[in-house]
């Protein structure tokens, strides 16, 4: 690959050569440079901005300004990674119109690679329609966040056959649709394999087992930064929180204690210059 960015034809292409996809949320700039040099192909600036940064109980609250404030930072540390960015709660369900202007948008101020989108049928004419504009859309399929309400708290999706019809039905109209990508929440493992069997384009499992073409996690949830309830899907590969904990105590104890700053932390002058202000 050398330096250039990965595109949604190379990330096809790992699929059709079963080479598994990686993707990370990250929501600022060291957090994207720190994936992009350990070699993730794919981040998105997930809208769980809201949850694990921004302090919100959902991810509803969050703005297209947050979103795209964010973006920014994380498009600048990035350098290979395919960057995505969550459109949030209401920029794409009210019209084609306001989905195509508020994508556009997202795309042009950030310098993102694309866009994701929740839901299937009910959302498949914008996403045809910002496809042909030339945005790349992922689509999010199973539990979606932003309709949590609707589905009745964060369970998992798709257990009963009308259930797993609509997802494998809503997978296939939003490739047609022309998503280059879809992600499946919290959905049987048997579901996912399904699905991925089915499609020409990558499917990203987070929550829906091995048999996808890629896994997400939410960076702050697998470095153990965030503290809130985890679900059965995260894996936590490390406790970056009590490693800064220790590292915050260990700075205030030294300041109240003395001990810090030490003399190879400060500056000094010379001791002729120091006569003179003192005989001043």
């Amino acid at each position: 690959m050398g330096d250039k960015r990965f595109t949604t034809l190379t990330l096809k292409e790992m699929k059709q050569k079963k080479e598994k996809i990686t993707m990370i949320t990250a929501y600022d700039y060291p957090t994207a440079q720190l994936l992009d040099e350990a070699g993730v192909e794919t981040i998105l600036v997930g809208d769980s901005l809201g949850n694990v940064v921004l302090g919100y109980k959902d991810t509803l609250s969050v703005t297209l300004d947050e979103m795209i404030h964010h973006g920014k930072a994380v498009v600048r540390g990035s350098e290979r990674a395919f960057v995505i960015i969550d459109m949030p709660f209401l920029t794409y369900q009210v019209s084609v119109e306001e989905a195509l202007k508020n994508a556009g948008r997202i795309i042009k101020e950030t310098g993102a690679q694309g866009v994701k989108v929740e839901g299937g049928s009910e959302i498949a004419a914008a996403v045809k329609r910002m496809t042909e504009t030339g945005i790349p859309v992922v689509g999010h399929l199973g539990l979606t966040p932003q309709l949590v309400g609707k589905l009745g708290g964060y369970k998992v999706q798709g257990k009963d056959p009308e259930a797993a019809r609509k997802i494998i039905e809503d997978a296939l109209l939003l490739e047609k649709a022309g998503a280059f990508m879809v992600v499946l929440e919290c959905v049987p493992w048997q579901l996912a394999k399904i699905i991925t069997g089915k499609l020409s384009i990558p499917v990203i499992g987070i929550g829906a087992g091995k048999y996808c073409d890629g896994q997400v996690l939410v960076f702050h949830d697998m470095m153990g930064l965030y503290t809130g309830k985890k679900a059965k899907f995260v894996k936590q590969y490390a406790s970056a929180r009590d490693l800064m904990f220790k590292g915050v105590s260990d700075y205030i104890s030294e300041v109240k204690g003395g001990s810090f700053p030490e003399e190879k932390h400060s500056y000094t002058m010379s001791e002729e210059i120091l006569a003179g202000i003192l005989a001043e």
